[in-house]
């Protein structure tokens, strides 16, 4: 696997574990009984994560830190 391929991958399921922690246990049962609630987390999870990692990603580029 490409190595670039890889820390996307790593940093799209690190964020997933880190927002998953932030559930409280009686609202981690809440999400996980309710499929059509479940999705919709899911999917504003990964927009949150795609805006961030990409908004950093043309920060690094604006300020000369990618490389």
């Amino acid at each position: 696997m490409n190595a670039a391929l890889a820390r996307i991958f790593l940093r799209y399921f690190a964020m997933a574990l880190f927002m998953w922690g932030f559930l409280a246990p009686a609202d981690r049962q809440v999400v996980a009984s309710d499929p059509e609630l479940a999705g919709l987390v899911e999917i504003g999870i990964g927009i949150t994560i795609s805006a961030a990692t990409e908004g950093w990603y043309w920060l690094a580029k604006r300020w000369g830190w990618a490389t």
